[in-house]
């Protein structure tokens, strides 16, 4: 399958994606939505939730430290 999606992402223009990132996107997007792990591991058909767990791991508190501050106006 990552064959497939790389082939179609460069012929889209999109650069080299892998399946492992278009799963992580959607695992993340999922988290994010409030769905729970055993939920998101049924997209993908994973038996073991650690399998999800890999694509689901976001490291939230580094990326708070990235994050600008929100812009005030006036």
């Amino acid at each position: 399958m990552s064959e497939m999606v790389r082939r179609n992402c460069e012929r889209a223009g999109l650069g080299p994606l892998r399946a492992h990132r278009l799963r992580h996107a959607l695992a993340t997007d999922l988290l994010d939505r409030g769905v729970r792990p055993p939920e998101i591991a049924q997209v993908p058909r994973q038996r073991d939730l650690a399998t999800t767990a890999v694509y689901a791991k976001v490291d939230r508190a580094a990326l708070r430290e990235l994050a600008l501050p929100w812009p005030v106006a006036g």
